[in-house]
């Protein structure tokens, strides 16, 4: 089955929007430095989806990290210089990303909410499986790394090709997050993996993920890159938000 993102993305989005009225003004920060073609797509992006929810956007630079955090919600978009210096003063109720680390964060980091999201719609039950996370970034393999162990499963995590072909053959879930376009392909998965491509890069300007696209031909759950987790994780963003700030909502 190859999950369709974007309409997981709208049902997210759309119960958001009947709980909106509840709220009163929301302001998000993005705390971002430069502006390179990857970054502006992906802050338009959440804009747009902000937009949707009556969600005032603002942009910050890491010098005004100060200024970002009177916001209702923050973001440091990564990569970014000095990006551990940033996390480490955002609030755990004000962390929208869930990846800050002044202490135990009160959300799920985005994507790994996305990869939930869709292990509850597909009943993908983890318990006594072999799980392999392919990358150890911020922002999909430490957090998928930190769900897994809180389920009760250890899985094994790996950051070099050749662990990887050595680990992938026998793994029921494979989860990745490098940024290597085609890194994975059919031959070194086994038929009716699980298979959760968080990774994104750009490949002739187009969006790749680490895994070929024949990859969902074998995968009993393939998520493809563009389409798949991107579109959940941004939804995920805004219910972040709405849950962090559900203490101003409005007395009915």
């Amino acid at each position: 089955m190859v999950i369709d993102g974007k309409k997981i993305a709208e049902e997210i989005i759309s119960a958001l929007e009947k709980e909106r009225g509840d709220f009163g003004a929301l302001s998000l920060a993005v705390v971002s430095e430069g502006e390179d073609a990857a970054t502006e797509s992906f802050i338009k992006i959440k804009s747009r989806v902000a937009a949707r929810l009556g969600v005032e956007v603002r942009r910050y630079t890491p010098a005004q990290i100060s200024e970002a955090l009177e916001c209702d919600g923050v973001i440091v978009q990564l990569p970014i210089p000095n990006a551990a210096e940033l996390l480490a003063v955002i609030p755990p109720e004000k962390d929208v990303d869930g990846i800050g680390t002044m202490s135990e964060s009160h959300v799920l980091p985005p994507v790994m909410g996305a990869i939930a999201e869709i292990f509850t719609q597909n009943n993908v039950d983890v318990q006594n499986k072999k799980v392999l996370i392919v990358g150890h970034g911020n922002l999909v393999g430490k957090p998928a790394e930190n769900w897994f162990k809180k389920q009760g499963v250890t899985p094994t995590v790996v950051t070099n090709s050749e662990d990887l072909k050595q680990y992938a053959a026998d793994a029921d879930i494979v989860v990745l997050g490098t940024g290597t376009p085609g890194l994975v392909t059919p031959d070194m998965l086994k038929t009716g993996v699980v298979l959760i491509d968080a990774g994104t890069s750009e490949q002739g300007g187009k969006l790749a993920g680490d895994a070929t696209s024949e990859c969902a031909e074998i995968a009993s759950i393939f998520t493809p890159v563009p389409g798949g987790i991107g579109p959940i994780a941004v939804a995920m963003i805004f219910k972040n938000l709405f849950v962090l700030n559900s203490g101003k909502v409005r007395p009915r």
